[in-house]
């Protein structure tokens, strides 16, 4: 049986932190959790956490690589499978960022500006030696994307009908079905149907480079 530890807000962007500045060279990061969870606010704070430490930290949010309006609503504006399979550019995501920040040492902050619906028009940033890049937003996991660290915030269907906004409730059915296949593989699974009362299971121990090979 999966035991989880009740903890604080704090211990928990302390514990992830932690897991991240474990590793050598550039890391990536994923927060996967539905927006409802605000999982960019907890990224934030992991960030905060490194800095303090001396380690070179930056936050990415997956909004920022949405697919443009036409493809993204090709089906409808409320279809849960475009949702699941085509809402988000993870292609552009690997390619840009993960494998941009690993082979070349330089990632793109943005592609797309959701709001305006056009390209970003974004520059690459140059990205130091031992720079922590957290990525944050939903479905992350199981994509094939070769994160460093991956935490899951798992919410129920209840917590999810609570917090997430009328108009966007036709995504709580894709966010549960893709966390219920992908979210075991996670290395950090947090329940945070409650934020400020979060709860943790931590799989294997902090520290070491399990990057060879990782895809998640």
């Amino acid at each position: 049986m999966t035991m989880f530890t009740p903890i604080s807000p704090a211990v928990l962007a302390d514990a992830i932190a932690e897991r991240a500045a474990g590793h050598h060279g550039r890391v990536c990061v994923a927060i996967s959790a539905a927006d409802a969870a605000a999982p960019l606010d907890l990224a934030e704070q992991v960030a905060a956490r490194l800095r303090v430490e001396g380690r070179p930290a930056a936050v990415l949010s997956l909004h920022d690589f949405v697919r443009p309006a036409s493809l993204r609503f090709e089906h409808g504006r409320t279809d849960q499978e475009s949702y699941r399979a085509n809402w988000f550019d993870f292609g552009a995501l690997d390619r840009e960022v993960v494998r941009g920040l690993r082979e070349n040492g330089r990632w793109l902050p943005k592609l797309w500006d959701e709001v305006e619906d056009r390209s970003a028009r974004a520059r690459r940033i140059d990205a130091p030696d031992g720079q922590v890049l957290t990525i944050a937003g939903p479905m992350l996991l199981g994509r094939g994307l070769g994160f460093d660290v991956t935490v899951h915030l798992a919410m129920s269907q209840a917590a999810l009908d609570r917090l997430t906004p009328a108009e966007d409730r036709w995504t709580i059915p894709p966010l549960l079905g893709h966390d219920a296949a992908t979210a075991a593989d996670a290395d950090i699974v947090v329940r945070y149907d409650h934020p400020d009362r979060p709860a943790m299971h931590a799989a294997g121990a902090v520290g070491g480079d399990r990057r060879a090979g990782r895809g998640r």
